[in-house]
């Protein structure tokens, strides 16, 4: 998309817009950078928020770590835009071609390897792009999503602004296209149980919190659906939805009845096939 006031105002409110111009002309953006047509920024407001764009997608494709689930898109990113329509940070693509291309290929495996033994999310993404099977287990995967609640508001229980779950939906979504159906379904279990189980936590953006939740169970379901004919893996699954369904967040119990439903619906049509 082509960056302009037009186009960013079509992407917003008009009342984040003006809130974007505020924090815009008020110098709110910390930190901008940007790698070919990806734009990330920090971006200052009750804390400090982060901030992506890609200039070049539908919709500008924008992320920020904020609280707000309105219409639209909230007013950091807007902010952002607008920096983006007469002042773009300069693109540091090539400088990192550059470092690549003249890279030591043994210093850059070492480096690489290193940063992957101490980052378990990273190695996950790295081998997943490589064509390998997730081998953490659902509570392992849980542990760092349960992670992201309790560093949210680390002095108190409640969770008041929204999380960002994108590296796990990328990470499942990564394992789909592989047709790698049982890890991706490992992934999307995680996001479900740590979701029904935090979702007593949050006090705020609950549209954010409750459109995650849906969308994790709903991978969870396509994924299991399509693993071959596994009996046992259908089996365990909606066993898992069922319980989930009599224990879990109440409110959440009728996605979880509704979800076993489609899950026997799906497993007996490929029965039939």
């Amino acid at each position: 998309m082509d960056v302009t006031e037009d186009t960013v105002r079509g992407v917003c409110t008009d009342a984040v817009f003006e809130r974007g111009e505020r924090y815009l002309a008020e110098g709110r953006i910390r930190e901008m950078h940007r790698v070919d047509t990806t734009v990330t920024a920090v971006v200052s407001g009750s804390r400090q928020y982060d901030v992506r764009v890609d200039l070049a997608a539908d919709e500008f494709a924008p992320r920020c770590d904020c609280p707000y689930d309105g219409p639209g898109t909230c007013k950091h990113v807007v902010a952002v835009l607008l920096r983006c329509v007469d002042d773009r940070p300069p693109d540091e693509g090539a400088r990192l071609d550059a470092a690549l291309d003249g890279a030591d290929i043994d210093e850059l495996r070492a480096f690489l390897r290193e940063e992957l033994v101490t980052d378990a999310d990273l190695r996950d993404r790295f081998l997943a792009q490589a064509g390998e099977s997730t081998r953490r287990s659902v509570d392992e995967l849980r542990t760092s999503i349960d992670r992201r609640f309790e560093e949210r508001n680390p002095e108190y229980h409640v969770v008041f602004e929204h999380i960002d779950f994108t590296q796990w939906f990328n990470l499942a979504n990564e394992y789909r296209e592989q047709g790698r159906y049982a890890s991706a379904a490992t992934v999307y279990r995680a996001l479900v149980e740590s979701l029904d189980d935090n979702m007593e936590r949050v006090d705020g953006a609950y549209d954010h919190f409750s459109s995650a939740f849906s969308r994790a169970l709903d991978g969870y379901v396509d994924c299991v659906a399509a693993t071959e004919r596994d009996a046992d893996a259908v089996t365990n699954a909606v066993k898992f939805l069922d319980e989930r369904a009599t224990s879990g967040t109440p409110f959440l119990a009728e996605h979880f009845e509704r979800a076993a439903v489609e899950l026997r619906g799906k497993a007996g049509e490929q029965s039939c096939e």
